[in-house]
């Protein structure tokens, strides 16, 4: 990874400084709060949410609109095919071709700004590989993927969950039989590298930002409030064209298992579009997984983000968040 320097002149270590780092459950408002904070101060924003990544998306993913996407740069919204399984080994790698190609730190010609990197999103492991670093992972090639996912199909989690036990058995003994998703990331690994998939987890990378000058907040609104926005944001989604978006992505004849077509919402509209239930109950049933997945990510945003993290309510404190913290001083 390059080095490269903040709007200082400082070397950066090939770290972002001065990043701004927004987290918060879905419907919180962190969007509206980095793009204000993004106009006022002349900075970018790179999203941390891993479905706002998706193509075809736009309006069910809560995607910033053409309005919003005019105001100031946003990067990594949209730009994933559907049919891709984006991990958030691939989402750091994208952030490190945003620094190595100076897109973060305004050495583009005056192209972009030389204000703070504002990272949005609501995916705490994005979060947690920004400011930690994350274990390298090999790539693998589509052939091995296809054929291990084939091998799901034909098998099933626990015959496979055997066949690891065999090939890589400290991997093997870490998962349960039935977790398919693992067991199956874990057999591509091995059959891709030659190495087990716990070796690769050992060797943590390297922080992308300089956590000494960073700012890092997470809203953390009133749940009955929260309640109330995203339901009327839904009814929202479903004016601004949802239920296309969904016929379109049923169109692409995708596996079911592919992260992008387990989107909040997906799944309720396609079983009304199937006829398997009607448009009001799937609505009711999409705002009730909305809000169910806005509690996980508001509990694991409470236990597992560090003290380094202030919380806000929505609208609260906007004026000071971009102040560097005292011992970034020069």
């Amino acid at each position: 990874m390059s080095g490269i320097e903040n709007s200082s002149g400082q070397a950066g270590e090939g770290r972002v400084k001065n990043a701004i780092l927004i987290a918060g459950p879905t419907a919180s408002g962190k969007s509206a709060l980095a793009l204000d904070l993004a106009e006022r101060n002349g900075g970018v924003i790179v999203n941390a949410d891993s479905m706002q990544g998706y193509s075809v998306l736009d309006v069910l993913t809560a995607r910033p609109g053409p309005a919003e996407l005019a105001r100031v740069p946003h990067f990594l919204y949209g730009h994933v095919d559907p049919s891709t399984a984006y991990s958030t080994g691939a989402w750091l790698r994208d952030v490190m071709k945003l620094i190595d190609d100076g897109t973060l730190s305004g050495r583009l010609g005056g192209t972009f700004s030389e204000g703070p990197a504002i990272f949005v999103g609501g995916t705490g492991l994005y979060f947690r590989a920004l400011a930690e670093g994350i274990s390298e992972m090999p790539d693998i090639p589509k052939s091995i993927r296809e054929r291990w996912r084939y091998e799901l199909q034909e098998q099933g989690a626990v015959r496979l969950h055997r066949i690891l036990l065999r090939e890589d058995s400290a991997a093997g003994m870490m998962l349960k039989p039935t977790d398919s998703q693992r067991i199956v990331r874990a057999l591509e690994v091995l059959d891709a590298s030659g190495r087990s998939i716990l070796d690769w987890q050992a060797a943590r990378g390297r922080p992308l930002i300089d956590r000494s000058s960073a700012r890092f907040f997470v809203i953390e609104p009133e749940r009955a409030a929260l309640v109330e926005r995203i339901d009327a944001r839904f009814d929202r989604m479903l004016d601004k064209g949802a239920l296309d978006e969904v016929k379109q992505l049923s169109a692409l004849g995708l596996d079911p298992d592919l992260p992008a077509m387990k989107a909040i919402g997906v799944r309720e509209l396609q079983a009304a579009l199937a006829g398997a239930t009607s448009f009001p109950e799937a609505i009711e049933r999409a705002k009730i997984a909305t809000r169910q997945y806005a509690k996980r990510q508001a509990t694991w945003f409470r236990h597992q983000l560090g003290p380094e993290w202030q919380s806000l309510r929505p609208g609260e404190g906007i004026d000071s968040t971009i102040s560097p913290p005292p011992s970034s001083a020069t």
